[in-house]
């Protein structure tokens, strides 16, 4: 009797439906698709795309231009160390100097003082420098000592003659007319038309000073001689405008 019992009460725990294990996961319903979502996705592309093209169209309408980088004093030209290239947008009102042609802009003269900085135009130029009839400009290499500090450009200064070897021989009254005519005033007054920054290559040497002054034409002759015998200086004098 009792092993009927036990079999049966087998049976029976046999016929309980079996749980479902723990490792095993219930199916995920399908993900939802978004096709907002995707759509944004292609308008941001397009959008890239568009800009970068954009970009590009402008870039071929800007044009490689002259650019002063130094201060040209009217009658003088372009160097190499006084303009640089920029690129700018194109535009058919304004007169551009290509940077192409800068070669032959160094063969013309500035019409009037052009300030470093500037984009140059055609109608800064011109074939001759625009000086007032009667003036002229003569290039000066002085040595530390002849010529004062601080000189700029737009200063006017009086030229004398010093160190003349002229009437270095003969009697004591030559000997004085001689040491007077060596400190005798060569240009009472001459405006200062260009002197090189600190930062210039316009030095001859390490001491000499580059300047050019503006002078009435009939003193051009004695302050050139004067300037290539190294018998310049240079003196700050009040000037009238």
């Amino acid at each position: 009797m009792k092993i009927q019992e036990r079999t049966g009460a087998g049976v029976n725990r046999a016929a309980a439906p079996a749980q479902p294990s723990v490792g095993d996961r219930l199916p995920t319903p399908p993900r939802e698709r978004k096709p907002a979502l995707a759509a944004l996705a292609v308008l941001l592309i397009l959008l890239g795309a568009l800009g970068a093209t954009t970009l590009v169209l402008r870039a071929g309408d800007r044009i490689e231009v002259v650019k002063v980088t130094q201060e040209i004093p009217a009658g003088e030209s372009v160097t190499d160390s006084n303009v640089t290239s920029v690129m700018v947008a194109e535009d058919s009102g304004i007169h551009y100097v290509p940077w192409a042609q800068v070669d032959g802009l160094k063969k013309l003269k500035a019409k009037s003082t052009i300030p470093a900085g500037v984009v140059a135009v055609g109608e800064m130029f011109a074939a001759q420098s625009g000086l007032e009839s009667g003036k002229a400009t003569v290039g000066l290499s002085l040595k530390a000592g002849q010529y004062p500090a601080g000189l700029k450009i737009g200063d006017v200064v009086a030229a004398y003659r010093v160190g003349g070897n002229g009437g270095s021989s003969g009697g004591g009254s030559s000997g004085s007319s001689s040491a007077d005519s060596s400190s005798s005033v060569i240009v009472e007054q001459a405006r200062v038309s260009y002197v090189p920054g600190k930062k210039s290559d316009d030095f001859v040497s390490s001491t000499n000073l580059a300047v050019t002054l503006t002078v009435d034409g009939d003193k051009a002759a004695a302050l050139a001689q004067a300037a290539s015998n190294g018998e310049v200086a240079l003196v700050r004098v009040p000037g009238t405008d």
